[in-house]
């Protein structure tokens, strides 16, 4: 899964695949829809900005290659 680390609280974000947001942290988890109301789990608080920005739309960027020598 893709993920980021919350800056201030160590958890990890993660997208699961089905549009929720898995945040886990010292063997706890949560799960959280991409606004940050909670699912299920034992984690029932997240920081709901950064599940809407882990959840939310990823938008191809035209600066960004796989390759960059292909890059011409």
């Amino acid at each position: 899964m893709r993920g980021i680390i919350h800056p201030f609280s160590k958890a990890l974000y993660e997208q699961d695949g089905e549009g929720h947001i898995r945040v886990s942290f010292e063997g706890k988890w949560g799960l959280f829809n991409d606004n940050g109301s909670y699912i299920e789990g034992e984690i029932r608080e997240c920081d709901p900005q950064l599940c809407g920005w882990v959840g939310g739309p990823q938008v191809a960027n035209h600066r960004v290659v796989i390759d960059p020598l292909e890059r011409h």
